[in-house]
């Protein structure tokens, strides 16, 4: 075994079971990575310097391949269902010992670096790839660590392994397909197989913070952030496709983090060190920071398009999946806050991609209707995201994250309503979704109007402005917005029958109503006089 690389930490591979291995390559620089990443034919440098890679037949999460193993000192803590599927320990143990063994023989690749930019609450841990540009993603996406004495003390509380090309049993290891991400928070430890899509990396990850945090009164967001020059933190809910990255990235705004965040009592933290944005259609007019980090050196264009001739990026080009990605240090945003951290969030925004076309573009939350609407999560679930979506479903995603939740999504609602309490947040409902009608009949909603609308919440330009109550859904709408038709404002206004929104408007109602039923007695507030009804 030959090792590369010029920091090697003392806390060696050998203490976790990795023997006999081809070349080790040890937290290699991005220009070293990206020499191994050509010589391996594992992707192309494209115009102006970004790698270009393929994630072959899985070009989106698995959820349904995701596990937490069951075991004594988490059991009682985890939600179990839906989301977080048991895994058994010996079935682990058995996982664990096969990949150890695939290992052998292999040249790998290893990251240490940080989940968490606050010091007081950060993770250590430690990346191992099969594949060098995984191993920049890790380096993209996790804190790095810059201090080369603190790089060779380096001792990770978290292990993650990843092998695309290893893949699981479903007779043998009880999993549902070839492919698995399982979490052992026993032994500390991350088994990824059988898939090249990046994102299963970072996500899980989060899984384990969503986890650690809540326990030391740690509130873990599946949400950007971004600070104004007053100081001010705003924070944006929502799940994939739904504009956190787009509308996180403002120029008149510093860029704290675009997809994951903890808020302690020292404030706001990045979780991450880089940011994943999706970039289908991403046009230099309407998203000129996140299109310049797609023509730099250093990011990884995830199954984006390419002229193998000029070699140069197609970003409008979906032959392979709606869910194209680029992944870059946050150091490629010139307007971004360098350290990851803020104070505590001024505003708060739960953007929703209303695939029923019936959410108003804007409206205000009480803090009791905040916690309604952040654990119920609505949205719809965008193209390409998840495996077998091919096109906009309406859905409940409690904490506008539940796949990547790993306690009761009460916990977080709890926290939530104390930390809105106690700091004095205002609190945003924003539909960057379907207006007009329902998807198939509808339009998006302009990102122009987004913008001016978000703009408008965060600049105080909505404070005295006149608000109307919604009457299904009772949030209050403002009668205006600068730089946004007050016709779109009210979303009945858009439709043709007013008679065919009721029935909508009626129908998603009754969705929240029946979805809110399992938490609405395991949270600290009555939220009931909140549901929407008609």
């Amino acid at each position: 075994m030959s090792c590369f690389g010029t920091f090697i930490p003392q806390y060696g591979l050998e203490h976790h079971g990795l023997t006999n291995l081809g070349n080790v390559y040890w937290n290699l620089s991005t220009p070293a990575l990206y020499e191994e990443i050509v010589r391996r034919r594992e992707g192309h440098v494209a115009h102006l310097g970004p790698i270009i890679v393929r994630t072959g037949h899985h070009t989106g999460r698995s959820p349904n391949d995701k596990f937490i193993v069951k075991e004594p000192g988490s059991e009682g803590k985890i939600w179990w269902g839906k989301v977080n599927h048991p895994f058994d320990p010996e079935k682990f143990d058995a996982l664990h010992k096969r990949l150890l063994s695939y290992f052998e023989g292999k040249d790998i690749f290893v990251q240490d670096c940080y989940a968490g930019a606050d010091p007081d609450y950060r993770v250590p841990i430690r990346v191992i790839n099969e594949d060098a540009w995984h191993n920049l993603f890790a380096r993209n996406m996790f804190i790095r660590i810059t201090d080369t004495e603190e790089l060779q003390e380096h001792v990770p509380e978290f292990v993650i392994f990843h092998a695309p090309r290893f893949y699981a049993l479903p007779s043998a290891d009880e999993t549902n397909s070839e492919v698995f991400v399982v979490v052992n928070f026993a032994k500390k430890l991350i088994l990824i197989g059988g898939t090249s899509y990046a994102g299963e990396v970072k996500k899980a990850v989060f899984s384990v913070l969503n986890y650690l945090l809540p326990i030391k009164d740690v509130l873990s967001m599946h949400c950007s952030a971004n600070i104004g020059r007053e100081g001010d933190v705003a924070l944006f809910f929502g799940l994939s496709g739904t504009g956190k990255t787009t509308l996180s990235a403002d120029p008149e705004r510093k860029l704290i983090g675009d997809d994951e965040h903890g808020w302690s009592e020292n404030g706001v933290f990045d979780f991450e060190g880089g940011c994943y944005a999706k970039v289908i259609n991403l046009s230099k007019e309407d998203e000129p920071e996140i299109y310049e980090c797609t023509r730099k050196f250093g990011t990884i264009l995830e199954n984006v398009g390419i002229n193998y001739r000029t070699r140069r990026s197609d970003l409008f080009d979906a032959s392979l999946t709606e869910n194209t990605r680029a992944s870059y240090p946050i150091t490629h945003i010139e307007n971004a806050v360098r350290d990851g951290r803020g104070g505590h969030p001024k505003n708060i925004i739960f953007l929703t991609a209303d695939a029923f076309g019936v959410m108003p573009p804007i409206a205000k939350l009480t803090p009791e209707q905040a916690m309604f609407h952040f654990l119920s999560g609505y949205t719809a679930k965008v193209a390409g995201t998840e495996k077998g979506v091919i096109e906009p479903q309406a859905t409940f995603s409690a904490c506008f994250g539940a796949p990547f939740m790993a306690l009761q999504p009460t916990v977080y609602a709890n926290l939530l309503g104390e930390k809105i309490e106690r700091h004095n947040v205002t609190c945003w409902m924003v539909n960057t979704g379907w207006t007009g009608g329902p998807y198939g009949t509808g339009k998006r909603m302009k990102i122009a109007y987004t913008r001016a609308m978000v703009k408008a919440t965060l600049d105080g330009s909505l404070a005295d402005v006149p608000a109307k109550a919604d009457p299904v859904f009772k949030f209050m709408i403002p009668e205006s917005c600068p730089n946004v038709p007050s016709e779109i404002l009210q979303p009945k206004n858009t439709w043709s029958d007013a008679g065919a929104y009721d029935e909508k408007a009626k129908d998603l109602a009754n969705r929240f109503r029946e979805n809110f039923r399992q938490y609405e007695n395991e949270v600290s507030l009555d939220l009931s006089a909140v549901c929407p009804g008609v």
